[in-house]
């Protein structure tokens, strides 16, 4: 039931976060969707986290894909790799979460929000022609800015989430468990 939750949730997120405008100081975008995988990530077993992770990159590529002369400028499934590598990740962390640790959780979603949008901009710039990479500060604010505010939000989504995954009896998956049943 939890599972089904997270997927409409991560829909959710991804259609809401597009009505939030940009952070003033530093143009930063507010990405939702990243937080509500990784916590998934967290919440359920590879298998699980996999299957998340292909479709949070399916939604974000659909969503994002921009067409230009007929051709993608952004491809639809390179996020998928970025969000299964991303979920790998913070599954390792995952006996920190089991111990209501959510410290390094919330630091790395902000980290892996950053770099998600960083890899976006790096296969933007490698499409166009001619190659150029512009790194100014205003490239720079928005990379890092998205990082700041989902370091900012990732208290409230994992406490939010976490409540609710409690009130639907979601047990967060366990290896340790599976090993002691052999």
């Amino acid at each position: 039931m939890f599972f089904c939750t997270l997927i409409a949730a991560l829909f959710l997120s991804l259609v809401a976060q597009h009505f939030f405008g940009a952070v003033p100081p530093w143009g930063a975008r507010v990405f939702l969707m990243p937080i509500i995988f990784l916590y998934g990530a967290l919440s359920f077993s590879t298998a699980g986290m996999l299957f998340l992770a292909f479709l949070t990159g399916v939604m974000w590529d659909l969503l994002h894909a921009q067409w230009i002369d007929d051709a993608t400028e952004l491809g639809i499934g390179w996020s998928v790799l970025v969000y299964a590598v991303l979920g790998a990740l913070m599954s390792g962390m995952r006996p920190l979460f089991l111990r209501k640790r959510w410290e390094v959780h919330c630091l790395f979603s902000g980290v892996a929000t950053s770099v998600l949008v960083l890899l976006e901009y790096l296969m933007i710039s490698l499409r166009r022609e001619p190659l150029h990479f512009d790194f100014s500060g205003v490239i720079w604010g928005r990379i890092l800015g998205a990082g700041v505010v989902a370091l900012v939000l990732a208290p409230f989504a994992f406490f939010s989430l976490s409540y609710l995954a409690g009130l639907l009896g979601h047990q967060h998956y366990r290896p340790e468990k599976e090993e002691n049943q052999i």
